[in-house]
C-alpha cells in the first residue's frame, strides 16, 4: 500500500477519482448516483475535487452549496454508513496524515448533517400532505 499525504491537488484528484470509482462499483451507491449523474460523471467528478480541494487545501475553488441536489434523493441512513465506509476505506487505502484523518472527519459530519436535513425535509413534506 502506498500511502501518501494529501497536500496537493493532485492528491485531491486521486482522492476523488479512487473514491467515485468505487462508488460507481457498489451495488447499494451506484444505482442512485448513475440515477442522477447519468453521463455527467465528468462534470460531477471535477465538482467535488474543487470541493475537497477548497474544504482541505483551503484552495478557494468551489462555490456553491452542496445540500440541495441531495435534498430529494430516495437515500437513507443505509446509503450513507455505506457513503462514509467507502470514503473512510478509500481513504485508509491511499492517504495518511493530519488530513486524511481531517477528510474523514468532515465526510462523517457531512453524512450526519445531510442526513438530518433530509430526514427534515422529507418530514416536512410528509406533514404538509395533511
Amino acid at each position: 500500500m502506498n500511502q501518501t499525504e494529501i497536500l496537493t491537488v493532485q492528491d485531491i484528484i486521486k482522492l476523488v477519482s479512487t473514491f467515485y470509482s468505487k462508488v460507481q462499483d457498489d451495488e447499494l451507491l451506484a444505482p442512485i448516483f448513475n440515477a442522477v449523474i447519468q453521463e455527467n460523471w465528468e462534470k460531477h467528478l471535477e465538482k467535488m475535487i474543487r470541493f475537497w480541494q477548497t474544504v482541505l487545501l483551503e484552495e478557494h475553488t468551489y462555490f456553491g452549496s452542496p445540500f440541495p441536489p441531495h435534498s430529494r434523493l430516495p437515500i437513507t441512513s443505509l446509503h450513507f454508513e455505506r457513503w462514509v465506509s467507502i470514503f473512510n476505506q478509500n481513504i485508509d487505502e491511499h492517504f495518511t496524515g493530519a488530513k486524511a484523518e481531517e477528510s474523514k472527519w468532515r465526510a462523517s459530519k457531512m453524512a450526519q448533517l445531510f442526513q438530518t436535513k433530509i430526514a427534515y425535509h422529507q418530514k416536512f413534506e410528509t406533514d404538509a400532505l395533511f
